[in-house]
Parts: structure tokens; sequence; C-alpha cells
């Protein structure tokens, strides 16, 4: 059985290199490998190499590794280590090596590692969104026994969060304002980072959203008049919705002080969401949308109308949700 563990550090080849350190690493010794110009040192079984010329002695992981007919690589490359080529020279390795049979090559090292995690994120992707947006549009639905809002509501959170995340893009990966905010950028973005800017982002914007609906909601079950709510909502919880993102924005603008890359990118990320989404989204897009749609904003089809009838969450008395629905209904072309 032969075996090849390659542990890359600080691994990033460009892409013309790709496929020719792919076979040099499975095809060539560990001299010729040293020779590499994208590579800074070759470890294995039988010492370090660097220039095609043994440097050191056989180290500890030689002797962890050295099974009679096992084959064994550490790979130092001379550029920095989190981009995306290493994907793409991952899978050259592997393709390579897939000659020696199933289970016998071992990839590993935090760029195989990471390619790997970034692999299972978007497989998993998919089924994740929509059991959000699923759950999103059914508990909005339920709220007011309308399907546009619910769909007006998740169009907009991915709107804010389109905003944070290019802004992610922009500044961290592709470094710009590097020098401003005095970090070193690596051209790619540890994949939990978003995963967890995504979960605080979208649940502040949700929040917003729900508190703004929700009083809006409120007066047009009491007056039947959707030009009227929409206005009486703004204003009364506009106030509270900005003061609260303001308390947020300053709370997370003290992440972006920090030193650490990690929550420097969290405090900017957050920062300028929440900024967006209470100014723009909720005092902008929001009301001039509705006021578009007019009493559309509140049409359903009748089998969902009598579900929400049975199921739905309101505030108001029953008899004056029916009416408002029935309204809301017969009267969704009228302005």
């Amino acid at each position: 059985m032969t075996v090849l563990t390659a542990v890359f550090a600080a691994l990033v080849i460009l892409p013309a290199a790709l496929a020719r350190l792919g076979h040099r690493v499975a095809r060539k010794g560990s001299a010729a490998n040293s020779r590499t110009p994208e590579v800074h040192q070759v470890d294995a079984l039988t010492g370090s190499y660097a220039d095609g010329g043994r440097i050191a002695e056989p180290g500890a992981a030689a002797e962890r590794f050295g099974h009679e007919k096992d084959t064994w690589y550490s790979v130092v490359a001379t550029h920095e280590g989190l981009n995306h080529d290493v994907g793409r020279l991952l899978s050259d390795i592997r393709e390579t090596a897939a000659g020696e049979g199933p289970d016998q090559v071992r990839i590993g090292g935090y760029p195989a590692e990471l390619a790997d995690f970034r692999a299972q994120l978007v497989d998993r992707l998919p089924l994740v969104l929509g059991l959000v947006l699923v759950v999103t549009f059914l508990v909005l639905f339920l709220m007011t026994g309308s399907l546009l809002l619910p769909a007006k509501a998740t169009l907009l959170n991915a709107l804010s969060l389109g905003v944070m995340f290019g802004a992610l893009v922009w500044i961290f990966q592709e470094g710009h304002l590097s020098g401003l905010l005095g970090f070193t950028p690596t051209g790619t973005i540890e994949p939990s980072i978003p995963i967890l800017m995504f979960c605080v982002a979208f649940g502040l914007s949700m929040d917003y959203e729900v508190l703004m609906l929700s009083r809006i909601k409120e007066e047009y079950d009491r007056t039947g008049d959707t030009l009227g709510a929409v206005a009486t909502g703004l204003e009364r919880s506009g106030p509270l919705i900005t003061s609260a993102a303001v308390i947020m924005a300053a709370s997370f603008a003290t992440y972006a002080s920090s030193g650490v890359v990690f929550l420097k990118m969290l405090g900017l990320g957050m920062v300028a969401v929440i900024l967006i989404d209470a100014t723009l989204i909720r005092a902008v897009l929001v009301p001039v949308l509705m006021r578009l749609a007019g009493r559309a904003n509140w049409w359903a089809p009748k089998p969902l109308r009598a579900v929400h009838r049975r199921w739905g969450l309101s505030e108001a008395e029953p008899a004056a949700t029916e009416t408002a629905e029935a309204a809301g209904a017969t009267g969704a072309a009228v302005r």
C-alpha cells in the first residue's frame, strides 16, 4: 500500500502552476519538488529539502508516517495561504493520485480542511436557505394574511444582506481600505464568518420588518385604509427602529476597532447592514413599495384567507380583521 500524505502550509499557487505542481508532488521526488519556483520547502521521510538539496534530517513526522511502503510529503509553498487557487490545486493532486486506489491518499493541512469545509457548506446551503425562507414566509403570512408582504420582506432582507456581503468582499477579500483599517488582506474570507453574520443580520432585519408590519397591520385592521396605515405605522414604529439600530450599530462599531481581523470584519459588516436596513430599507423602500401596491398588499387566495382566519396571529378583534381582509380581497386593484 502506498500512502501519500501531503500537508500544505501557507499554500497559494498561481493558476498557471497548479497542474504542474500537482503532478510534480505526486510523481517526482522531494528534491525535485523543492526546486519548483512555487515551493519553498518539502519535508519527506528522507528529510527536508529546499532548492533541490537536503537541508535537514528526517523529523518526528517521518517516524510517525514512515511505515514500510508508505510515502509522506509536507509541501510549504512560497505564497500566502488562503486563496481560491488552493481548491483547484487540491483537486488536481487528488485526481492525479486517484490511480493509487480508494483510500490510498491522504491530503491534510489547513487549506485541505478549508476546501472540504467549504464543500460541505455548499452542499447543505440550499437546504438551510430553503428552510429559513419557508419558516419566515409562513410566520409572516400568519401575521399579515398576505402573500405579497412576506415575499417583499424576504427580497428586501436579501438586499440588505447583499450590501453586507458585498462590503465584506470589497474591503476584506479584495483589500480595499486595508491600509486605512489596518489589516492585511488574504484574498479570501474564512467561511464561518459569513455564516455567523448571516444569522445575526437576518434576525435583526426580520425583527425590524416584523415591528413595522405589525404596527401597519394593526392600523389597517382598525381602519381598512392602506395608505393611512402605512403612514401611521411608519410614524409610530420608525423612531423606535431607528433608535434600536443606532444602539446596535454603536455596539458593533466597537468590534470594528479591534486589531483582530475576524472581529473587525464582524463589526464593519454588521454596522453596514444595520444602518442600511434601518434607513434605506425600512424608512424608504418598505413604505414606498406598500404605497405602490395599495390594497394588493393584503391579497391572498380564498383558501389561504380561511387558514389565516383560523390560525393567524393578530391583535385586532376578529370582526375587524375579517372586514379588513374582505376589503383587501375585493379591492386589490384599488390604490
